[in-house]
Formats: C-alpha cells, sequence, structure tokens
C-alpha cells in the first residue's frame, strides 16, 4: 500500500486538516463530473447510480438534480429514495433477491422493473408485482474483476431462456438481459465477452417466443486505487462496439454504476491512535478500521495513503481501533514514522466504505463532510 504524495484539492483539504476524525470528505463537483462522463461515454443510454455504493442523502441529492436514475435492492434504500423526492419512475431493482414485503412496497409506489435469476423468484415476482418489466439475470464472465460476483447471482444460457419462457406465461413482461462483470473489473474485454453471450440468450429466446428490447450491463466500472485502470472512455469504447456489433439497432442499454461515481470523490481522514513494534514489525493503529469504515481492506482493497508528515517510507502494519485481531487494514502500507496524533489521508474512499461500516466495539462510524 504506498504512499500517495499528491495532496487533495485545498476544499477537500481544510476539511481535513480541521474537522474531527474519522471523517469522509467527499467533493460534490467530482461527482457532478464522474455523472456528465457517464453520460457523455454512453449517449442516449440510461444511467442509474447503485445506491449500494454510498447511500449518502448529499450524494443522492446530487445526482437526482442532475437527472440520474437508481438501482435499489431493499426496503431500507426504497424508503430514502422516496423520502429524498425521487419519484419511481427513475428507480429500478436489478437484485435478483428481493424479500416479499420489499417487492409489495416497490409495486405500491410504482416501481416496476425488477430482476430474477430463479424460478422460485419468478413465481415470487408473478405473484407480488404481476405485469411487471423483468430481465434475468445472466452469469458472465468476471475476468479481471477484483470482486467476482458470478457466483452468487445469475444463470447460464439454456435456463436464462426458460426462466424468461416461464417470466411471459406467468404474467410478467420480459425485457431483456441483465449481467454484472464483477466490482472493480479492470479488463474491458470482459464486457465484451458478456454482450455476446447475451446476444446468445436473447436469440434463443426469439426462437421460443419470448422477444426482449433492452440490455442491463449493470456497473463494475474500476476507479484509482494504488494503480492506474481502464478509463470509463475506454471501457465505453469496448462495450459501445461490442453492442453496435451484436444487437440490433434500437436496443434500449441501462449502465448501473456505483463506485465509479463515487470513489474517487472521497478521502477519509484518520489519526494514529498508538503504534508498536511487534515481532520485528511495526504497527500504526488508526481511529479507523475495517469494522468502522474499509471493509474491502479485507477483500484485498489497497489504498492510496497521504500522510502530511514528511521522511523516510518504511512497511508498517496499519490496523483499526478495535479489540479484535481481524482489523487490519494493511500489511504492507508504505509511510514515514508518524506520531500519535498525526492524521493520515486515504483516498479514493468515497465507495463502499461508510456503507458498510458499523459502530462496532463502540467505535464511530467517519462523519461524512461536503465540499464543491
Amino acid at each position: 500500500m504506498p504512499q500517495e504524495r499528491s495532496s487533495p484539492k485545498q476544499a477537500v483539504l481544510r476539511v481535513l486538516e480541521t474537522e474531527d476524525t474519522p471523517a469522509l470528505v467527499i467533493d460534490r463537483g467530482m461527482i457532478r463530473q464522474k455523472y456528465r462522463e457517464f453520460c457523455h461515454e454512453f449517449p442516449g443510454w440510461h444511467i442509474y447510480y447503485a445506491l449500494k455504493a454510498n447511500p449518502h442523502p448529499g450524494i443522492v441529492e446530487v445526482l437526482r438534480e442532475l437527472g440520474c436514475d437508481f438501482e435499489i435492492s431493499s426496503q431500507g434504500e426504497l424508503d430514502l429514495l422516496l423520502r429524498l423526492g425521487v419519484p419511481a419512475e427513475r428507480i429500478i431493482s436489478s437484485n435478483p433477491v428481493k424479500a416479499p414485503a420489499f417487492i409489495r412496497s416497490a409495486r405500491d409506489a410504482g416501481i416496476d422493473v425488477f430482476a430474477f435469476d430463479s424460478s422460485a423468484e419468478v413465481d415470487k415476482l408473478s405473484r407480488l408485482a404481476p405485469g411487471s418489466k423483468v430481465y434475468v439475470r445472466l452469469s458472465v464472465p468476471n475476468e479481471g474483476s477484483e470482486w467476482p460476483l458470478s457466483k452468487k447471482f445469475g444463470v447460464e444460457t439454456e435456463e436464462a431462456v426458460d426462466f424468461l419462457v416461464q417470466a411471459q406465461d406467468s404474467g410478467l413482461a420480459p425485457q431483456g438481459i441483465a449481467f454484472h462483470v464483477g466490482s472493480q473489473c479492470t479488463n474491458p474485454s470482459t464486457w465484451a465477452k458478456a454482450i455476446g453471450k447475451s446476444r446468445a440468450v436473447w436469440d434463443m429466446a426469439a426462437s421460443r417466443g419470448v422477444e426482449l428490447c433492452a440490455l442491463n450491463i449493470g456497473g463494475g466500472f474500476p476507479v484509482e486505487y494504488t494503480r492506474p485502470v481502464p478509463s470509463v472512455g475506454e471501457i465505453a469504447r469496448v462495450v459501445r462496439e461490442a453492442i453496435g456489433q451484436t444487437f440490433p439497432q434500437g436496443v434500449d442499454v441501462l449502465v448501473a454504476p456505483g463506485r465509479a461515481l463515487v470513489g474517487e470523490a472521497g478521502v477519509l481522514a484518520a489519526t494514529v491512535l498508538a503504534k508498536a513494534d511487534r515481532d520485528g514489525e511495526k504497527w500504526l493503529y488508526l481511529d479507523v478500521g475495517v469494522f468502522n469504515g474499509l471493509m474491502e481492506a479485507v477483500g484485498g482493497m489497497k489504498y492510496a495513503l497521504s500522510a502530511p508528515r514528511g521522511g523516510q517510507n518504511e512497511r508498517w502494519v496499519l490496523a483499526g481501533p478495535s479489540c479484535d485481531s481481524f482489523d487490519v487494514i494493511s500489511t504492507e502500507a508504505e509511510l514515514p514514522e508518524l506520531e500519535i496524533g498525526d492524521r493520515l489521508y486515504i483516498k479514493s474512499a468515497g465507495a463502499y466504505t461508510t456503507a458498510y461500516a458499523s459502530e462496532f466495539d463502540g467505535f464511530p462510524i467517519p462523519k461524512v463532510h461536503f465540499v464543491e
């Protein structure tokens, strides 16, 4: 986990230096910039923010004002969007595993777009939300993804077609195919492979009397942590070319970024609480750890770090504050000699940080601050 020497922008830095830690500072301007980039690279396509990445009301308000639509999974997310005045026609649910009470509430609110990947889910939707527009979740390659999703969700080609037929026979309105290449995917060709596989389902469904009109390519767009990643533009070129060559003209395309809209907009400020030498290793303990803000570190996420204090870098074990040995952020953080009370800035922390966080062991979730 190398130290990142470039400083956050001045408006962010002022908050990082003055507010109590742990604190997450989010740049509204960068969120706007990222959303406009998606609109530019996917012209005429529908952009949905995957709310799970960071459901803070301040982020919802920024994206709602820009005209962004929203993708949700649960009652809590539905309640949040309705409370903030997001119209039902701008909300879809792409989670193929839904609580019956959530389906009822979503349908009552006017939401009529859902995903499924099992016969039981088709039965549930046909009973609780008859006539809804539905997508089958297809299992696709997750090559280049740091968090593959293909094992938990999605079905293979022939089964996907069977479920689309079942959905139509059950009074639902099949619209198309949904897929997800996995979170933080750095291989653009993975999208092209998923698009090709989706076309096979499309044609097989048509041969059985199910005419489709839409494709939901999900999210998975990466952000930069400690190494360069393909840009939205680079991935978009591959996706547009693959769809143009594979699908009929006029196909309706949905895109659902989460991390890519908010990840790089956030910087997390932490304070060094303690330090120690243990069995030849140097340890730093912060007031934020895997339980109250950096859960993705458990899956191997390596964050770029910025230390205001200069000096020669050394290797540190970076840990959180809780009384749990699982609370280790990194075993290879490259940082100068820091002292108790020094601050450390963790970059690209806008997604899947506070959204995952709990107050385990009594330690607070980072307070969120916004800057322009």
